[in-house]
């Protein structure tokens, strides 16, 4: 007996839920802004749905997902210019990032967002969602190499970040920031 589409639909709509906000939280990394964000991870949750057989068998649906929406980023940042993050990330239900309670956190979204489109993918797939070299070219559509040359690039530039070099230089009691 077959599937029915309600069960593909009911399927889509339990991953797509599930994946929301993790999802939201990279789009809003990339974007820069929380109305970007929201529309990136709806475009790629469309693609998704349109596409949902083929997002099924994938061996890793989320990071199929994810992928599609790296891609959208790409596409849209050739439109136009970079936006600026703001200085909160979205709240993932249930989860926390390490950087959720942080004093420092503006501070690393602002330096974020002066690095160029591919350093910032890399270091967001790489250093936030904690991706392997291969996951994150995977998601970036690039090889393994472009990936770590990215990331290098992008951690270099954040180090010369002037209000970055001085919350490095700042320690807490037990330990340093």
């Amino acid at each position: 007996m077959g599937e029915t589409k309600t069960d593909r639909d009911d399927e889509f709509q339990a991953f797509i839920v599930g994946a929301w906000p993790r999802l939201l939280r990279t789009a809003y990394l990339l974007a820069g802004e929380q109305y970007a964000a929201e529309d990136l991870v709806q475009s790629a949750a469309e693609k998704a749905c349109a596409a949902w057989g083929k997002v099924r068998r994938a061996e890793d649906p989320y990071a199929y997902v994810r992928r599609i929406l790296v891609n959208q980023h790409a596409r849209r940042f050739r439109r136009r210019l970079p936006e600026l993050l703001v200085n909160a990330v979205p709240e993932t239900a249930g989860e926390e990032d390490g950087y959720a309670r942080s004093d420092q956190r503006s501070a690393l979204l602002a330096a974020l967002a002066t690095l160029p489109p591919r350093q910032r993918e890399a270091v967001v797939l790489r250093h936030w969602e904690d991706l392997s070299d291969s996951q994150a070219a995977a998601a970036m559509g690039c090889s393994v190499g472009a990936v770590r040359s990215q990331a290098a690039k992008g951690i270099a530039r954040l180090r010369e970040v002037s209000v970055l070099k001085e919350l490095k230089g700042m320690t807490h009691v037990g330990g340093a920031v």
